[in-house]
């Protein structure tokens, strides 16, 4: 994996990317650090873009269990079912207004 500066990234465009070799995931680093990935499409783009979705979906799941570990702990089963139903009682409340 190669890095590029955001700011050299900005101000030049393809030419930064021309000294990466094909196919390589690049990360595009600021001043406060990584920023973003630059991931090369290779051979099928649907399954790309599932494998995408399902890693991003994944480190979404992570940040919100280290908040909840953060808050309290976990929910009993009970807990869930009532948070769920009591979102749902809101959300009817709403749709008849």
């Amino acid at each position: 994996m190669r890095q590029v500066s955001l700011r050299e990234f900005r101000t030049r465009g393809s030419k930064a990317l021309e000294t990466v070799p094909h196919g390589e995931t690049i990360l595009l680093a600021g001043q406060k650090g990584p920023a973003y990935f630059l991931i090369p499409v290779v051979g099928d783009v649907i399954l790309e873009d599932k494998e995408l979705r399902r890693a991003m979906a994944r480190a979404s799941l992570r940040k919100n269990w280290h908040l909840a570990e953060a808050v309290g702990g976990s929910l009993s089963d009970d807990e869930i079912d009532r948070e769920i139903s009591h979102v749902r009682v809101v959300r009817q409340r709403r749709k008849k207004k």
